[in-house]
């Protein structure tokens, strides 16, 4: 390279600034940005709709059923978005917890009632929401059941069998009563085929006991359009199970116009 010599002797080297250069976003990386964004914002604006229909429909079912606590709601499919547009849910899962049993001259509540719903919909008006189809599992404590019938029942020794313990008075022992659950027309559970299975019981006795599992009981707070298909002994208590079409929910515990 060229050294210019000055006066004394002394030579410089003359050099060039270095160029920098700037890196350029690929194209790949912008348009992925775009996509996700184009991904991303529908998801979180359909979750949450989700959110605010679940929890509108929590509200509604509550004060209609009149639970002390809402109870678990959940939308299925995605999006829920367009299924809001369309004024028709493909599936709502609903699971409630002591439903009371008000109004009956032997009330049995609900410990669990757990809902699934197919095309909900609701009326033009917006008074009441429709199910195309539904099922249901209502779980009933033998307590309850108990304190239904007066007298202290547990799982019996069969299938669908529940027993009972009475103890007789004036020292009369112990006798040991059991009795066949089954679905009764008008979602009511009917005792069949009274067995006495151990001891002996007066006669008077006999009578008190017919009477107590002639009448079946029914159970209420079920929504309209639900039919009572077969009842079930378990360790804790009674399954009893549902299914219908077209189950309406009226005024109290159907979801809001702004819901569906």
């Amino acid at each position: 390279m060229y050294q210019p010599t000055y006066g004394t002797g002394a030579s410089y080297e003359t050099t060039e600034a270095p160029r920098i250069r700037r890196r350029r976003r690929p194209a790949t990386t912008i348009a992925l940005a775009a996509l996700l964004t184009l991904i991303l914002v529908p998801v979180t604006v359909d979750r949450l709709v989700t959110a605010r229909v679940e929890s509108r429909t929590a509200e509604a079912f509550q004060e209609g059923m009149g639970t002390p606590a809402r109870p678990e709601v959940h939308v299925r499919g995605f999006p829920v978005l367009t299924q809001v547009a369309s004024g028709a849910l493909r599936r709502v899962d609903i699971t409630a917890h002591d439903i009371p049993a008000d109004g009956s001259a032997r009330p049995l509540p609900l410990s669990e009632l757990d809902l699934r719903l197919d095309g909900l919909t609701r009326s033009d008006d917006g008074s009441e929401a429709r199910a195309r189809s539904a099922a249901a599992t209502a779980r009933l404590t033998y307590r309850d059941v108990s304190e239904a019938l007066g007298l202290e029942v547990s799982q019996g020794d069969g299938p669908g069998r529940i027993s009972a313990d009475i103890l007789l008075p004036l020292g009369g022992g112990r006798v040991t009563v059991a009795t066949t659950v089954s679905a009764a027309s008008g979602n009511r559970i009917a005792f069949d085929d009274f067995q006495i299975e151990g001891g002996a019981l007066p006669a008077a006795g006999e009578a008190v006991l017919d009477q107590v599992f002639e009448q079946p009981i029914r159970l209420r707070n079920i929504p309209d359009g639900l039919n009572l298909r077969s009842v079930t002994t378990t360790a804790t208590g009674l399954d009893a199970r549902f299914t219908g079409r077209s189950v309406t929910f009226r005024p109290d515990e159907a979801p809001s116009d702004q819901d569906l």
